[in-house]
């Protein structure tokens, strides 16, 4: 196991430094493209909490960027404020939202567990549809401005921006190595795998549940921050039930419980929806096709074949991360 989290780290290492190298090297478009594979990478990394290490997938995890994105949009565009007040407010309302959320999603297990998830999602999705008055229903929030923190380069440069939310992706990613590396971490895992055996041991499984799903709000409240202001424009089309679907996406292309694979997997998705889509008319097919190929020859994801490669494959395959294999009632496993 440790050689496991030195691999990862190593990992992690590798790709820092190719990001941070990369606008030296690469058109100011690709660097755009990888600003918001960033931004959904903390976004699928705070999804993974639920997904990989507790065993809970998740189809309304857009709701919390969706709240942190229009806190901003609302607070900077309605009451002037600066950035750090924007970003304190929407970590805090998302997180706020989703310890009402868990409370009611936690309920329930399993498919169920899934569905309550994505009924919650439509909630949010039709507040911010219908309270024109505070959200601009369909017509979206505009003229979100990028934030200027008193530094001698500006962040309206696509380059300077994506070192900007490189930085807050690096933190968060530290942040929830250590949080998934530390007792509680540990204690989320033993409860995916057999979450009666914990409760025998005196564990209160339901807080630990809880506690990752507000975790994991939280940090996608920060997600949807960034994306506000990377966008300059929030809008319900934002929050829908399709980009909650491709957020799960990620985390399984990518590799569930393996820290870096949501990254990976947001890098997959985002080149193929915003690049590969410009010269290919049914790229939705491709998505798919590399999705089941993933599953067939890299059952641990494609961080799981990158780790193979640089001398680990110990992993747990995509279906036991989080009992899928249970949920359909199948015995046969995926090798």
């Amino acid at each position: 196991m440790k050689s496991d989290h030195l691999v990862s780290l190593r990992l992690f290492g590798i790709i820092l430094v190719l990001l941070i190298l990369a606008p030296l090297f690469l058109p100011q478009y690709i660097v755009f493209l990888l600003t918001q594979a960033l931004i959904f990478g903390i976004l699928a990394m705070s999804l993974d909490i639920l997904v990989g290490f507790t065993g809970l997938p998740s189809l309304g995890h857009a709701a919390f960027m969706g709240i942190g994105a229009y806190s901003v949009a609302i607070l900077s565009t309605e009451h002037g404020v600066g950035f750090w007040g924007c970003l304190v407010g929407a970590v805090f309302l998302a997180a706020v939202v989703a310890a009402v959320f868990g409370l009611i999603a936690l309920r329930a297990t399993a498919v169920y567990f899934l569905m309550i998830t994505l009924a919650l999602a439509m909630v949010v999705w039709g507040v911010a549809y219908r309270w024109y008055r505070l959200t601009k229903g369909d017509n979206g929030i505009t003229g979100i401005v990028r934030p200027e923190l008193g530094l001698p380069w500006s962040l309206w440069s696509e380059v300077n921006f994506f070192y900007f939310v490189l930085l807050f992706f690096v933190i968060s990613y530290l942040l929830l190595y250590l949080l998934m590396r530390s007792p509680f971490g540990y204690t989320l895992v033993g409860m995916r795998d057999s979450e009666s055996r914990m409760q025998a041991m005196g564990y209160n499984t339901w807080l630990h549940k809880y506690t990752a799903y507000v975790v994991a709000g939280t940090f996608g409240g920060l997600a949807g921050a960034l994306w506000a202001y990377f966008n300059g424009f929030v809008s319900p089309p934002d929050i829908e039930l399709g980009i909650s679907i491709e957020i799960l996406l990620m985390v399984l292309l990518g590799g569930a419980a393996s820290f870096i694979g949501p990254f990976i997997g947001a890098c997959v998705v985002v080149f193929m929806k915003q690049y590969l889509s410009i010269y290919v008319g049914r790229w939705l097919m491709i998505l798919g096709a590399s999705y089941i190929i993933t599953v067939l020859y890299l059952p641990q994801g494609i961080n799981g074949g990158l780790e193979a490669l640089l001398g680990v494959g110990t992993s747990k395959g995509i279906l036991d991360r989080f009992n899928l294999k249970n949920l359909f009632n199948r015995k046969e496993t995926i090798t």
